[in-house]
């Protein structure tokens, strides 16, 4: 190379790296969602895919300079194919967020992957109180079992309920829920007769629910993972516990929205706690409602809807607030903190956690307009997962 041609170069070569921050902008912005849209969770798949892409067509796809690109992977609610995915995402697509997780074990099994590759993960279920810990990367949209349990055990000591029986799944979210609502229903003053744990694989709850009407209690507390509590339901009904004046209770999963009218009028008057119900009265849930129905061929919207709508919404902020450039520090960072007005009322991903503060509604099933829904009659404001439960 000759002296002229050196120099050329050596102009030439800031010129170029000096590009490189804009042209790496120019690169679509990946999202990787790792979803259950086959097996016994399809429903929860569907339903949060539904959210996000109501969110996505709702703001258009060019954000902050950005085109976003949605990459949806079927993890079939098993943790080893999560894994896998998570890591094709991350290497293969160079994903720049990590996102879905319809299930604790789906997103402890991704966390070590979104550690190592400091790629920011938005938890849209995974419910445990720990799985946040799973990574420093990781942000829940979503909500914990300890923050949603507390409602309904508060209302059942309230209400001529003394003796209870829990019936959970045997699983992180199924344990929380259990020790949550033990704890606060004995320390006002209730009797838990027995702690019931079913399995999660090819559940059958018919002799557990034989055991509880045995018991005789006067009700019995209810988490099972969202989409199965038609299941609990036929059962409930087939033993006759409802004849037996047992009442059922627990957490909105049981009485899932997308699923509460074929569920039948043996619903009418289980009270749950819960983030989310359709029939949440504000002017924002109305428009969605109303705009998730046209997009999905009438499908109510349940909270995992929600749920991946919000966390869409905070995946957009955080680009928005990093003028674009993205990067797993700096969305990170844009994503802690956050307030906004989402379906379910107001929510906030406190900085310090990463983890959601919400309203918790009470709920009872109710026939308005001949239609069944969930609705709230009692509101508890800015609720935190209990500090107790980490």
């Amino acid at each position: 190379m000759d002296k002229r041609s050196l120099i050329k170069a050596m102009v030439a070569a800031p010129i170029v790296m000096g590009l490189n921050p804009a042209s790496a902008q120019n690169k679509p912005f990946k999202i990787g969602l790792l979803t259950p849209m086959t097996g016994p969770f399809a429903s929860t798949g569907k339903q949060m895919l539904a959210g996000v892409k109501l969110y996505m067509a709702q703001q258009g796809v060019n954000i902050a300079g950005r085109q976003v690109e949605l990459i949806v992977k079927d993890d079939t609610g098993m943790p080893d194919v999560t894994k896998r995915l998570a890591q094709e995402l991350v290497v293969n697509d160079k994903v720049d967020v990590l996102a879905g997780f319809g299930l604790t074990p789906l997103a402890l099994a991704t966390g070590p992957i979104a550690t190592q590759s400091k790629t920011p993960m938005v938890n849209m279920l995974a419910a445990t109180s720990s799985v946040i810990d799973a990574s420093p990367y990781m942000v829940r949209v979503s909500m914990t079992l300890p923050q949603i349990t507390v409602g309904v055990a508060e209302w059942a000591s309230k209400n001529n309920i003394r003796k209870v029986v829990t019936l959970v799944s045997d699983y992180g979210p199924g344990i929380d829920a259990e020790r949550t609502f033990v704890d606060r229903f004995l320390l006002n003053g209730g009797q838990v007769l027995e702690s019931l744990r079913v399995p999660m694989r090819s559940p059958d709850f018919s002799p557990f629910l034989q055991k509880v009407r045995d018991l005789s209690p006067d009700a019995v507390f209810v988490f099972v993972p969202s989409g199965i509590g038609t299941q609990v339901m036929k059962q409930f009904n087939e033993r006759g516990l409802a004849r037996a004046g047992i009442r059922l209770i627990g957490t909105g999963d049981v009485v899932d929205d997308d699923i509460l009218n074929s569920m039948g009028d043996a619903t009418l008057g289980i009270v749950t706690s819960y983030p989310y119900s359709t029939d949440h009265p504000s002017a924002l849930n109305k428009k969605f409602v109303a705009e998730f129905k046209k997009a999905n061929q009438n499908m109510r919207p349940n909270a995992v809807a929600v749920f991946g709508y919000d966390g869409t919404r905070l995946i957009y902020e955080a680009l928005k607030k990093t003028a674009g450039k993205g990067g797993g520090d700096a969305l990170l960072a844009a994503m802690k903190g956050q307030i906004f007005e989402s379906p379910r009322g107001q929510i906030y991903i406190d900085a310090n956690t990463r983890d959601i503060v919400q309203s918790v509604y009470v709920r009872k099933v109710e026939k308005v307009n001949g239609e069944l829904y969930n609705v709230e009659f009692q509101e508890q404001k800015d609720v935190r997962d209990p500090p107790r439960a980490r």
